[in-house]
């Protein structure tokens, strides 16, 4: 029952969700004379909120610092030492990111471009780890393949071996990722690859349940470009994107700081 209200609440305090229940409401209060002024204020605020986090320049600013919490982990030259913090790494941990079931798609077109950079940064962790093994997580939805197994097949045609793929099936969301895998690998440490902006909520969850975690971020967003551009001023329907995810983040951070678990 929590988790199903925890979406819902989270549902309701969504940029588009606000923006468009104000428009709802300000439209409802001008059908009536006395309160006109106040129904057409609701809809200047609705269309106004939608504009800003539907800007560029507004999306990225609230993603950004999401995003630069954690550094990624750069190319290595073959042959060169891995970093003491990711060579001790013995499992390679890939959050899920949802997949759509088409069973005419390849796993690696079926998966959403989330769960697609993090699987292929996850792979790519696993070959500079020769001793590690992949752990992938997602359940399904209804009867269709769960999730974590399509990461695992995507894995596969990536070039990871199926032998170093673990599979959790039955993880709902991050929170209950974070207590699988430790039930899973114990004290032992992990790479933690998710999207850059949701890893520190990510990496919080993981440290409170016990698990020896190096933050390592992939599907970067909010990729810096030098100098100004026009198209920093436009708004379109990706920028709404990021800032419903960074909106999210926040939500979801400030949840589980009120819980005691960040």
């Amino acid at each position: 029952m929590l988790f199903w209200l925890k979406k819902a609440v989270s549902f309701c305090l969504m940029p588009l969700t606000i923006c468009l229940g104000l428009m709802l409401a300000g439209l409802w209060l001008m059908r009536s004379r006395r309160r006109q002024n106040l129904g057409r204020g609701l809809v200047i605020a609705g269309v106004l909120l939608l504009l800003l986090f539907s800007n560029n320049l507004v999306s990225t600013w609230l993603i950004r610092p999401l995003e630069a919490h954690y550094p990624p982990q750069p190319e290595f030259t073959p042959g060169a030492p891995l970093p003491p913090a990711l060579a001790r790494c013995r499992y390679v941990v890939v959050l899920g990111g949802g997949h759509g079931d088409d069973a005419s798609l390849p796993a690696t077109g079926q998966l959403s471009p989330f769960a697609l950079a993090r699987i292929v940064e996850g792979v790519r962790l696993l070959r500079l780890l020769p001793e590690a093994r992949l752990i992938v997580t997602g359940p399904a939805s209804g009867n269709h393949p769960t999730h974590a197994s399509v990461l695992a097949a995507a894995a596969v045609a990536l070039g990871a071996p199926a032998e170093r793929i673990v599979k959790i099936e039955t993880a709902r969301d991050t929170e209950e990722e974070s207590q699988a895998v430790r039930q899973l690998i114990g004290d032992a440490p992990v790479a933690l690859v998710t999207s850059a902006w949701h890893l520190p909520r990510a990496a919080a969850l993981f440290r409170h349940a016990g698990v020896d975690a190096l933050p390592c971020p992939a599907d970067f967003l909010a990729k810096p470009v030098p100098g100004w551009h026009g198209s920093d001023l436009i708004c379109e329907p990706e920028a709404l994107a990021r800032s419903t995810y960074a909106v999210r983040e926040h939500i979801g951070r400030l949840w589980i700081w009120l819980r005691g678990k960040a």
